[in-house]
């Protein structure tokens, strides 16, 4: 009797193991996912919103492009009985882009801050994004500035989970967030996979 519940154990523990797996994967597929309405908005001013906007419009997903966007933006969208379901927030940062805006980083910062703030409040799903790679990264920055990393750090280490350019991660920054934040990634290599990406996390 003691040999066959020996021989028992080991089976139960491999049935609870890949349970508590197969329940694991698939949290992770629902947390990759999102509603619409969306607003599409940037932690530090770079290009990388425009390429998402051009997707976001060929998959006709509903949402508002506001590279500016602020708490008091999802406030009022939730008064008018419209809110908003996600936000997609491009990070990093250019200094040309806000320069045109006519903020700093720290305003950036501030400002994103804030908007996560109250999106986590009104229970908005957070997409954190880095979608140019490399080339926007502190090690294409000039010596000494670390807005780039900024950026990330305010935008990636909170949201509920990320979309970022593989090329991007070749230093492992976003697989280690993902590691020790418990915050899914999606990796892409190419900018034309971007369409296929959006149209799963959208369901389109």
């Amino acid at each position: 009797m003691k040999t066959l519940i020996m021989k028992r154990v080991p089976r139960l523990l491999i049935l609870v193991f890949l349970s508590s797996l197969f329940s694991f994967a698939a949290n992770q597929a629902v947390a990759q996912t999102a509603s619409e309405p969306v607003l599409l908005t940037s932690c530090g001013q770079s290009p990388g919103p425009v390429r998402l906007k051009i997707f976001l419009q060929k998959l006709n997903v509903n949402f508002d492009y506001n590279l500016q966007a602020k708490a008091d933006d999802l406030i009022s969208k939730k008064k008018e009985g419209k809110p908003y379901k996600s936000i997609i927030i491009v990070t990093g940062a250019s200094l040309k882009g806000m320069g045109a805006a006519g903020v700093s980083m720290d305003d950036e910062l501030a400002r994103t801050k804030a908007l996560i703030a109250e999106a986590k409040k009104q229970g908005i799903k957070v997409i954190g994004s880095h979608i140019e790679g490399m080339a926007r990264r502190s090690q294409g920055a000039s010596a000494g500035d670390n807005s780039d990393e900024m950026s990330i750090d305010a935008v990636c280490t909170v949201c509920d989970f990320m979309i970022v350019k593989k090329e991007g991660d070749s230093d492992g920054r976003f697989t280690t967030i993902s590691k020790g934040k418990n915050i899914p990634l999606i990796l892409f290599e190419m900018n034309t996979e971007i369409n296929d990406v959006l149209k799963k996390v959208y369901n389109k």
